[in-house]
């Protein structure tokens, strides 16, 4: 039985790989979080992967907080950056397959079409620097990687948009939701099972890909259609901004091309559907925001 490493388990796309591991029973799971396995230390993720027999290592640790990231810019690189390299020289002694994840945020949102993966990275906040310099770091030490650039994460897990959408909805509180910045909202669960599939199938094309639900929209878009759908709507005023003052500059336009991986791997949802099932799923509200 081969054993898969989920490092970063507690946070919101480790979660995620957490529900959904009762669906592939003929692999072995070892779920850490950050207090399990930290990686921003060389000396615990070596002697994790010495003391421990592994596969595949989903590495889900990271540092998320785009806003906090442009005072913590330490803090940022010592995951995002440092902790991915320390992942990776594990991977490398062990012989172990790497599946990370990166982020929209490496593009400067300059572009008029969907992002390819061999587009020049330019990233214009702390965040996406540190993890471009994750995704580098890698590929400097691995042959044998998976890197996803993602986009919009959600579930009914962790702190997200759509989760904080909903409590506001409770709170019947009055919303303004910005327009200036496009994108995909992408459902954690799709991401996770999309990359326990490719363990299945025994892929060997490794490389670098795009991921995220299929469409575009902005997070205002976002907003209404998870308030439509729920039913929720009516509880909220929902206003439409131009501008919405951040610490961290966003891309504009960060909408990411998934031909290579549907080539590669398979189909991807549209982002409606996607949500639609979801809370489908979750008719009450998540506890956690």
């Amino acid at each position: 039985m081969k054993t898969i490493l989920v490092t970063g388990a507690s946070g919101q796309l480790g979660q995620c790989f957490q529900k959904l591991a009762k669906e592939f029973q003929s692999y072995k799971f070892l779920f850490c979080s950050s207090r399990e396995l930290d990686i921003t230390s060389a000396e615990k993720v070596e002697k994790f992967f010495n003391n421990n027999k592994i596969d595949y290592c989903i590495n889900t640790a990271a540092y998320t907080n785009v806003e906090q990231a442009e005072i913590d810019k330490e803090s940022a690189y010592a995951v995002n950056d440092m902790g991915a390299g320390h992942i990776a020289q594990a991977c490398s002694k062990n012989g172990v397959i790497l599946f990370h994840f990166s982020t929209d945020y490496v593009f400067n949102g300059k572009l008029n079409r969907p992002y390819k993966e061999s587009d020049e990275v330019e990233p214009i906040s702390v965040y996406g620097a540190s993890k471009l310099a994750g995704e580098e770091r890698i590929a400097s030490v691995l042959d044998q990687f998976f890197i996803f650039r993602t986009s919009w994460l959600y579930s009914e897990f962790g702190h997200n948009f759509y989760k904080t959408i909903l409590k506001k909805a409770e709170e019947n509180a009055e919303l303004n939701i910005t327009t200036t910045q496009m994108g995909t909202p992408t459902n954690a669960n799709d991401l996770a099972h999309y990359v326990l599939n490719i363990i299945e199938s025994g892929s060997q094309n490794f490389g670098i890909y795009n991921f995220s639900n299929q469409g575009e929209a902005t997070w205002y878009d976002f907003a209404l259609e998870i308030l439509s759908y729920s039913g929720k709507l009516d509880q909220v005023t929902l206003n439409k901004t131009g501008f919405f003052k951040t610490l961290a500059e966003r891309p504009e336009y960060s909408v990411l091309s998934k031909d290579k991986a549907m080539q590669n791997f398979g189909p991807i949802k549209g982002w409606k559907e996607s949500l639609h099932k979801l809370i489908d799923e979750n008719p009450s509200i998540p506890d956690q925001v």
